[in-house]
């Protein structure tokens, strides 16, 4: 059984389509790459499966459970649709850290404040702190930062704010992690160290989805690829069949402006 269903997925904003009838779905351990023009619907898609955005119609299944079906209005409530974003982990294209914190504090923030929900919070806060604590110096350290954790995010690079963002995402151990175009916002010599903390995780077998702009990244390191267009998947597939011999004249139209470029 798929790890992640999505069927039928719809989003307009001010009557305009931006996603039309989406559907594809992901197997544990596998990563996906989601290419396509500016426009084309990738980061929206993104934002409507970590309920950023809530999609007009469609269903969200994880592990066979269904956590959103547009059709089902108790699946559609904020107070239930907060806890379904744990299942997924999203990294931003402008890292969005908290510049009053370190990057340690940035690890641990999230997992912090779901500890202080659990009803042994107060009896056993320093142990659940020192827990948090442990597990995001560990992370930092996965992430070749273990020298960088009480900096605060202005005095790192932006490839290290990244991966600080990429270490919070995984604090909260979620089933699938996502990237918005984890390298846009990068310059061109930090780009390859980003890239190659997510090659690691997809070594890992870790399950994500990678909305990118890096193709030749999307062809070597996902395990399938999805091409949209018009808020349409136009085409999906094993990465060597999508880039070099694509079916589709609208991928084949797409994948000659990035060989030209």
């Amino acid at each position: 059984m798929p790890i992640l269903e999505v069927e039928h997925i719809s989003k307009s904003f001010n009557k305009t389509p931006v996603l039309k009838d989406v559907g594809f779905n992901l197997e544990k351990g596998q990563a996906v790459s989601i290419i396509g023009s500016s426009g084309s619907g990738k980061t929206t898609l993104l934002r409507c499966l970590n309920f950023l955005e809530h999609p007009d119609n469609g269903i969200i299944r994880v592990n066979g459970e269904t956590l959103f079906d547009a059709s089902v209005p108790a699946t559609t409530q904020e107070s239930v649709i907060r806890k379904k974003r744990l299942h997924f982990g999203l990294v931003f294209q402008n890292f969005n850290l908290f510049p009053q914190y370190t990057a340690l504090e940035n690890v641990m923030l999230a997992k912090k404040l779901l500890a202080t929900e659990q009803p042994d919070f107060k009896e056993r806060k320093r142990e659940i702190l020192t827990a948090i604590e442990v597990q995001a110096k560990v992370l930092l350290t996965q992430m070749g930062l273990d020298n960088r954790m009480d900096n605060y995010p202005h005095q790192l690079s932006g490839g290290q704010c990244q991966r600080v963002a990429i270490a919070r995402a995984l604090a909260l151990q979620p089933d699938i992690l996502c990237f918005d175009e984890p390298t846009s916002a990068l310059d061109p010599e930090l780009t390859g160290e980003v890239l190659k903390v997510i090659r690691e995780l997809a070594d890992q077998n870790t399950t994500m989805i990678i909305v990118t702009h890096e193709m030749a990244f999307a062809r070597d390191v996902a395990d399938h690829v999805i091409f949209m267009d018009d808020g349409r998947i136009v085409e999906q597939g094993d990465p060597r069949q999508v880039f070099e011999n694509p079916s589709e004249e609208r991928t084949k139209q797409f994948l000659s402006r990035f060989h030209e470029g």
